[in-house]
């Protein structure tokens, strides 16, 4: 009897995910770009970027803003770079560009340069973008109409993450399907604080939240500023909202493994509270729901069940490979890509127990 109870964990498991009414799996919650929309008027919008060595994309992520309306400003916290991201910056209109002061102790860099560039923000509305994430043109305005339309204080949108590689392909949209796993986006979307989160490349704010909020110096040392910053809004008492874009577009190139994993690394054990019991609570059930099916394939009294949970499976990935416009044998691979990102998730807590909290853009964070 336990054994067959043990059987029919990973088709429990898939079956209730495809079942559960918050939907983590589906990706009915987007805003795409407006094919439609004018010369809009931004004029009430200040966009807040943060650069860190960003020559290579920032001209892109500029162009980009140009694109969207009229009397649209930037300010870009160049954040100590050594390469000519300020003087690219500096060469488009009504963009300000600030330098940045040395990072103090017990701050996030990316924190640390937007706190430095808020104090030039003078407009109702602030969008925080990162420095390499283009938007498509008619995206602002279709943000800012949604922003308006669901009487909401803080709309973020997760961005088209490129895909040029066998390895992008296969673990960035998965990166992608975790994430609504982890965090639900209707739960998320909904009055419940049970669970805020967001995406940290693009978010539409009213600026008297983040103020009210106490952005950006009550969330300094937070690794996964996006999702604490949501949390700090809605407890604020503000609305928030998170969905998909694919006008929203990531000019970062991963293309190999090693790229992926130290993007993963870098915060997955914060993700977990750095709490290793959480960690092997994670593990068990990566194992149950990716490995124990095909272990049932292989006897012929549970390969029914075995079957089942595999096809549910592969089934709550199609939704996330339809909206990225990619092939649905890719499904086939997702155990494989689960087995990688468990093997990431225990690459960043060996790191945080070796004294590294997390390491980017060639700072490292200690425990």
């Amino acid at each position: 009897m336990l054994g067959w109870v043990a059987a029919s964990l990973p088709v429990l498991m898939w079956l209730g995910l495809l079942l559960v009414p918050w939907r983590p799996w589906s990706t009915r919650e987007r805003i795409e770009p407006d094919p439609q929309a004018g010369s809009e008027d931004l004029s009430e919008i200040t966009v807040l970027i943060p650069a860190r060595n960003e020559a290579d994309v920032i001209g892109l992520t500029l162009a980009g803003l140009q694109a969207q309306g009229s009397g649209l400003q930037v300010v870009v916290v160049d954040d100590q770079s050594s390469d000519k991201t300020a003087e690219i910056a500096a060469s488009f209109p009504n963009t300000r560009v600030i330098r940045g002061q040395p990072l103090p102790e017990g701050w996030a860099g990316k924190l640390w340069a937007l706190e430095q560039g808020k104090s030039q923000v003078r407009t109702p509305i602030t969008l925080l973008l990162d420095a390499d994430i283009q938007l498509q043109p008619g995206l602002l305005a279709a943000l800012l109409a949604h922003k308006r339309r669901d009487n909401r204080q803080f709309v973020s949108l997760m961005a088209d993450l490129r895909r040029t590689s066998f390895w992008d392909r296969l673990l960035l949209p998965a990166f992608v399907y975790y994430f609504k796993l982890l965090y639900p986006f209707s739960v998320s979307n909904s009055s419940s604080r049970l669970v805020a989160a967001a995406a940290g490349g693009c978010i539409l704010v009213d600026t008297e939240a983040l103020q009210r909020a106490g952005a950006f110096a009550s969330l300094r040392n937070a690794l996964i500023d996006d999702c604490t910053l949501a949390r700090q809004v809605k407890n604020a008492g503000y609305r928030t909202w998170l969905g998909l874009s694919r006008g929203v577009v990531s000019l970062r190139p991963y293309g190999t493994l090693g790229s992926i994993h130290d993007m993963v690394a870098r915060s997955a054990f914060t993700q977990l509270g750095y709490s290793t019991a959480v960690l092997l609570v994670v593990t068990v059930l990566f194992v149950l729901a990716y490995g124990l099916p095909f272990l049932l394939l292989a006897h012929a009294a549970t390969w029914r069940l075995g079957l089942i949970a595999l096809v549910a499976m592969m089934l709550s990935y199609l939704p996330m490979l339809r909206y990225y416009h990619m092939r649905l044998a890719w499904a086939l691979l997702l155990p494989f890509g689960a087995a990688l990102y468990l093997g990431m998730t225990w690459s960043s807590a060996i790191r945080y127990w070796r004294g590294v909290r997390s390491r980017w853009k060639d700072r490292t964070y200690s425990t």
